[in-house]
């Protein structure tokens, strides 16, 4: 699941060696934390947060293929 986030996010960003994605358990939930260069914020979180809530909506539902809970959050 980690690779899949960031495989997605270095896809994304103008800097792609600044990516790091660091899991962390909350509430029987994986949380993978998904830091990036702060020119890169923009393009991660998108108009309005679109890109970031699609990218939930992709790990949320590879998670779910595994029966396991899981998501993003976007630190800078």
């Amino acid at each position: 699941m980690q690779q899949l986030v960031e495989y997605i996010v270095r896809a994304i960003v103008d800097e792609p060696e600044a990516v790091q994605v660091s899991p962390m358990e909350r509430s029987g939930m994986t949380v993978y934390q998904v830091e990036v260069a702060q020119s890169d914020l923009g393009q991660v979180i998108g108009r309005g947060g679109r890109t970031a809530d699609a990218l939930r909506v992709v790990v949320d539902t590879a998670a779910k293929k595994r029966n396991i809970h899981a998501t993003i959050d976007i630190i800078s």
